[in-house]
């Protein structure tokens, strides 16, 4: 389910520190204890506060090497015209041009922080630099940076379940821009080549099932596993499927002369009439651990449509 808030998010300065972590810079980290180990949720400045890092058991989780590979979240619009991939595409962690540098188009504006959790929010960069094109569509932007807002609050731990992490974003979508079209990639996780094992997880029957390579999107939540099965991460969202789409939401993607795969949760509005400015907001829930872990934790959130 899509929530239109009528308000919108109300900007402070940088503030509440815990010991150890830099909110000046954006350089911080979480903790929790989850089973035998800890979850640890790294976010940097490099990345203008998108998570650049999470381990468990000594594995790292995230493969954070250009500005697009992190745990984050983007948006994608058509501006009134054809839909075409990342030609007006706010993005938390940065720009495709920033690649591999230390410095992010996108800027952090707020950042708080507690012993395992965290929130932000940022002024999203777009993708392309005006005058660049992806797959030959030219951008649509005419800025760097974008007047889109995205407020993440993740929190390790859900009620008994250390090794859920919630992660609930809200998209600020401006005044002034016209779309008939809003793709929000609510979160995305670029993942290590290690992770090569594809599941959906099937509701009716509890378990987990092989998934192709698609690519793409499907109807299921996602887990992406180790070939062993000791190392794995899934996606959940209660608020899936978006109205019309019901048949995606949840995608997998193997990239392998990068050597990352990918998983994502997505929700769409369309609306001839024009997508409102306003906030957007999508509870997740993100799990890691062993694939028998996310399985079982997956049999736990599900009911809680």
């Amino acid at each position: 389910m899509i929530r239109l808030l009528q308000s919108l998010f109300c900007l402070v300065a940088v503030s509440t520190s815990v010991s150890g972590n830099d909110l000046s810079s954006g350089n911080v980290t979480i903790r929790a204890i989850a089973g035998d180990s800890e979850i640890v949720i790294t976010t940097t400045d490099r990345m203008a506060g998108a998570i650049h890092s999470l381990t468990w058991n000594g594995k790292e989780f995230i493969d954070s090497h250009d500005h697009g590979r992190q745990l984050q979240s983007a948006a994608n619009f058509d501006v009134g015209s054809q839909f075409t991939a990342e030609t007006f595409n706010p993005t938390e962690a940065g720009s495709r041009r920033d690649g591999a540098g230390q410095q992010s188009t996108s800027r952090l504006l707020h950042l708080l922080v507690t012993k395992n959790s965290l929130q932000t929010t940022s002024q999203m960069a777009f993708w392309l630099r005006p005058g660049e094109t992806s797959s030959g569509h030219p951008a649509k932007n005419t800025a760097l940076l974008s007047d889109h807002l995205l407020t993440k609050r993740v929190t390790i731990g859900y009620r008994d379940l250390p090794n859920v992490i919630q992660y609930n974003v809200t998209f600020s979508v401006p005044i002034g821009e016209a779309h008939t079209y809003a793709q929000f990639e609510a979160v995305t996780g670029y993942m290590p080549a290690e992770f090569s094992q594809f599941w959906k997880y099937n509701a009716t029957t509890k378990e987990l099932e092989a998934l192709t390579d698609g690519p793409g999107e499907q109807a299921w939540p996602v887990v992406l596993a180790t070939e062993t099965g000791a190392y794995a991460m899934g996606i959940y969202s209660p608020d899936q499927p978006s109205s019309g789409y019901v048949n995606a939401g949840y995608g997998r993607f193997r990239f392998v002369p990068q050597k990352v795969t990918k998983w994502n949760s997505v929700f769409r509005i369309r609306d001839p009439n024009g997508v409102a400015s306003g906030e957007y907001s999508f509870s997740n829930f993100v799990i890691v651990g062993s694939k028998r872990t996310v399985l079982q934790s997956l049999n736990s959130l599900h009911p809680e449509q």
